[in-house]
């Protein structure tokens, strides 16, 4: 609390990211939803290739070739595509330009009641009324329950973070038809990895008050380089346009709009990258069952596991941590009692089990 801060800042509850290591420390990284890969040769080449004199001259405002390769790989037209930095940037938008604040209404943005923590953070930020709605039984997203409730917009991530779950084109359909006021946004940061993907996208031209928004931190591993966008009518589009240009008409840096193209045109490594994700994570889940383990199908690039009763999620978290491996725990009741583990590589998830085997014989033993 400070003298000095307004009111939202003293209210408000950051979000907390997971876990950084420091420079010099050495973890198997499995926290934080990275893709173990690096990125495309493509971005290299566009590294290479770029003119660090033009650095000295203010970016293309729209990301013009960013936009440009989001429409030709999705098939939608280049007013239809908004970039920002970071999906976490677009998302902020987005509840700002869709969502009602209170005064003005007193309808709330419906989210599931365990989802994407940076939902409740903008909500609180942003002064927008919050309605969770329950999940059923193994976090399933039940279509009906968005149906019949007053509200100024619905946000879900689809595939659900933490969860790993996701709903079919299907259930978007249907939430989108039963709130045809309300703007239904469409998180998509892991949906590339669900075993048969589908994106809301194709959905588009029958819902003009369906908003996509995905990121290249996932799936095309520019976690580092912060590039979001969405995809969404023209009439939504221009709505975080203007939001954007009351905000910053900069966002995207030159070197970040030629890397993202890049990366965004190269749909053979990108192909690649994802089939060998899908294997490593066929792999993991497999190990984890047959040692007492119980998580829900994944959809997404981590799984949300609960261990056997031998030992609860926070000691095998911290247990893991002292041994150089990161999960992510959450101390939120209801989740508490399962780890949110990411994908890495082959070899890394392979040590990852066998620390993990190490803790529940320890476990069992004492």
């Amino acid at each position: 609390m400070s003298r000095f801060w307004n009111k939202t800042i003293n209210e408000t509850t950051p979000y907390v990211a997971g876990e950084q290591p420091k420079a010099g420390e050495k973890f198997i990284k499995l926290n934080t939803n990275e893709n173990p890969f690096p990125p495309s040769p493509a971005v290299k080449k566009a590294i290479t290739e770029f003119d660090t004199a033009t650095l000295r001259l203010y970016p293309d405002t729209n990301a013009t070739p960013i936009v440009e390769a989001v429409a030709e790989v999705e098939g939608v037209k280049p007013s239809q595509v908004f970039v920002g930095n970071g999906s976490d940037e677009v998302l902020a938008l987005c509840f700002q330009t869709f969502f009602e604040k209170e005064p003005d209404t007193d309808l709330p943005v419906l989210t599931p009641e365990f989802s994407y923590s940076f939902y409740p953070v903008y909500e609180e930020f942003y002064n927008i009324r919050p309605k969770k709605i329950p999940l059923r039984e193994d976090f399933r997203l039940e279509p009906s329950d968005y149906e019949g409730i007053a509200n100024c917009g619905i946000a879900i991530a689809n595939p659900n973070a933490p969860t790993s779950r996701a709903i079919s084109l299907g259930d978007i359909a249907k939430i989108c038809e039963a709130n045809p006021d309300s703007v239904v946004l469409i998180d998509e940061a892991y949906a590339y990895f669900e075993e048969n993907y589908e994106t809301a996208v194709s959905l588009l031209p029958k819902y003009p008050n369906l908003c996509v928004v995905r990121t290249t931190s996932k799936s095309y591993s520019l976690a580092g380089m912060r590039i979001g966008y969405a995809i969404a009518s023209e009439e939504l589009i221009e709505g975080l346009l203007r939001a954007r240009d009351s905000f910053n008409s900069y966002p995207v840096d030159r070197l970040a709009q030629a890397i993202g193209a890049a990366a965004i045109r190269d749909v053979d490594y990108h192909k690649k990258c994802r089939e060998e994700l899908l294997k490593t994570r066929k792999y993991t889940v497999g190990e984890l069952r047959a040692i007492g383990f119980d998580m829900p199908d994944s959809s997404a690039n981590f799984i949300f596991a609960r261990p056997p009763k031998c030992i609860d999620a926070e000691t095998l978290y911290k247990n893991l941590k002292a041994k150089g491996i990161l999960v992510r725990y959450f101390k939120t009741p209801g989740i508490n009692d399962r780890l949110r583990i990411s994908i890495g590589t082959m070899e890394e998830m392979e040590q990852f089990i066998k620390t993990v085997k190490e803790e529940i014989t320890n476990a069992e033993n004492s």
